[in-house]
């Protein structure tokens, strides 16, 4: 379990919060995007990973650091300093990308090289509703199945294309993972109180 600050829901919150405030206020001179109201089902997961599982995430990762062990003082200096949507940490084995499905292909190779090495390490790769229906993430969850790597895609579904309702973006009621019984994909749903970017008020950079 890497939650060794053992971070609860709320406490999750204040960090976002003091984030939503720096970026309000104009001390962030780059974009950002929060989450809420997912706290619980991360926690839930984070529970199963371990400090030398590698994770990677979208521009949605500030969470997911916190909970892999990287210090509240660098993941929001990270943050201040405009590298919100890119927040890396290689030492904690966190890589996360703002490009949509930028992480799938690299989470998909870490993963089969801990196979071929015969590592005891999982991938634990987080990506969005929206790229979830993409063709690069088809593929790799496919990939992954038939070769049975040790990797799990876990689909955080806010139902949200950028500003557009997922679901109305690609016509259908349900999207490709939606009761995919498969030991490689977990997925949960949750609706944020924050925009897709920023924090509610209008910020000139």
């Amino acid at each position: 379990m890497t939650n060794e600050a053992k971070w609860n829901v709320q406490q999750l919150r204040n960090f976002e919060e003091k984030v939503a405030q720096a970026f309000n206020s104009g001390k962030i001179l780059a974009p950002v995007h929060l989450t809420s109201d997912n706290e619980s089902s991360l926690l839930a997961i984070f529970e199963k990973i371990e400090k030398r599982d590698w994770i990677f995430c979208s521009w949605r990762s500030h969470y997911h650091c916190l909970l892999k062990g990287v210090p509240e003082d660098l993941v929001m200096s990270s943050i201040l300093n405009g590298k919100s949507i890119a927040l890396c940490f290689p030492e904690y084995r966190v890589f996360s990308s703002a490009i949509v499905g930028g992480t799938l292909p690299i989470a998909l190779g870490v993963a089969l090289s801990i196979k071929l090495m015969n590592q005891d390490v999982h991938v634990w790769c987080f990506i969005g509703d929206t790229t979830a229906e993409t063709g690069i993430a088809s593929s790799c969850q496919r990939y992954a199945s038939n070769h049975n790597l040790p990797i799990t895609f876990v689909v955080e579904d806010n139902n949200q294309s950028v500003c557009t309702n997922t679901r109305e973006v690609w016509n259908t009621q349900f999207l490709s993972f939606s009761n995919q019984f498969s030991d490689k994909v977990i997925t949960y749903e949750y609706k944020s109180k924050f925009p897709h970017a920023g924090a509610g008020k209008r910020v000139q950079f």
